[in-house]
């Protein structure tokens, strides 16, 4: 290897800027740069040995969960560097806490159903039938036997109960007493006389059975004065004319029962009640015009 000439090498020296100051003075023109000073190292804090210490701040985020022993602080030469952090840089996520409680959740195995014997047996039904669907062919019939019989009872009560005379009817069966009304149903007109007597009917002249010979027009008739008690003593004198049998039957009964509230005020009530003194408003309907009757047409032919 050659050796340069002396004056060679303290001409390059010369030629070099710079070159015979020292490293760490600067330039005399060239400006001071800002971050030139080196900041002071943070003061390291007095963590216990359970507490785990948080990254601090200025620490690039990291996924790895911190060390539990408390790390040395850094030297100063590398202390910038280290608070220097990205602008946009995320904060550290803290491990999460409910962990356990999901691998728990997620170890719990859920038992498969077990079917049954009888397809639908394990389930219950919300909304349970009549007792009676459970019966057999005899005890439903059993039933519905009973459940007429309770009828036919209830229907025998009330007509024993409207078959009962009043108990407080009080009429004054004087020698001249004559007490007068007027009966009405569909076009019928009844013109009734209650008198003293022994029960018997004079309608028209003739006898109740010879000018009603259907024995469920007598019952009706007899209906008001057995229901206060004096069938065997008032008479009935009557005068009808218009509308049928039938008819005259209702207007008949209609004008005995408003000649026993002339004769007594306090039966009102029950007779009301028995719907002795209601006017059937029923009447045969009008024939229209261009039809047979009230509602029947003419027949149709297409031809």
């Amino acid at each position: 290897m050659t050796e340069q000439p002396e004056d060679q090498s303290r001409n390059e020296e010369e030629e070099l800027p710079g070159a015979g100051e020292p490293e760490g003075a600067a330039a005399p023109d060239a400006p001071e740069p800002e971050d030139a000073a080196t900041p002071e190292p943070p003061a390291p804090a007095e963590t216990p040995a359970d507490v785990t210490p948080e990254p601090p701040e200025a620490a690039e985020p990291s996924e790895a969960p911190p060390t539990p022993e408390a790390a040395p602080p850094a030297p100063a030469a590398e202390a910038p560097a280290a608070e220097a952090p990205a602008a946009d840089a995320p904060a550290p996520e803290a491990p999460a806490a409910e962990a356990p409680a999901d691998e728990e959740l997620e170890e719990i195995e859920i038992a498969p159903r077990e079917k049954p014997e009888i397809p639908g047996a394990d389930l219950e039904p919300d909304i349970l039938p009549d007792g009676e669907q459970f019966l057999d062919a005899e005890a439903q019939a059993a039933a519905e036997a009973e459940a007429e019989a309770a009828a036919a009872r209830a229907v025998e009560e009330s007509d024993d109960e409207e078959a009962r005379p009043i108990a407080d009817a009080a009429i004054d069966l004087a020698a001249g007493a004559r007490y007068t009304s007027t009966g009405k149903r569909k076009t019928s007109v009844a013109r009734v006389i209650l008198k003293p007597g022994d029960g018997t009917y004079a309608i028209n002249g003739k006898t109740l059975e010879t000018y009603f010979p259907r024995e469920t027009l007598q019952r009706m008739i007899r209906q008001p004065l057995e229901a206060v008690g004096y069938e065997a003593r008032m008479d009935v004198v009557a005068r009808m004319h218009g509308g049928g049998v039938s008819a005259q039957a209702g207007a008949l009964r209609h004008g005995i029962s408003r000649a026993l509230i002339v004769a007594d005020p306090n039966l009102r009530g029950e007779l009301k009640r028995r719907g002795f003194l209601t006017r059937d408003p029923r009447v045969k309907e009008r024939k229209k015009a261009g039809l047979k009757k009230a509602r029947k047409r003419p027949q149709f032919s297409k031809r």
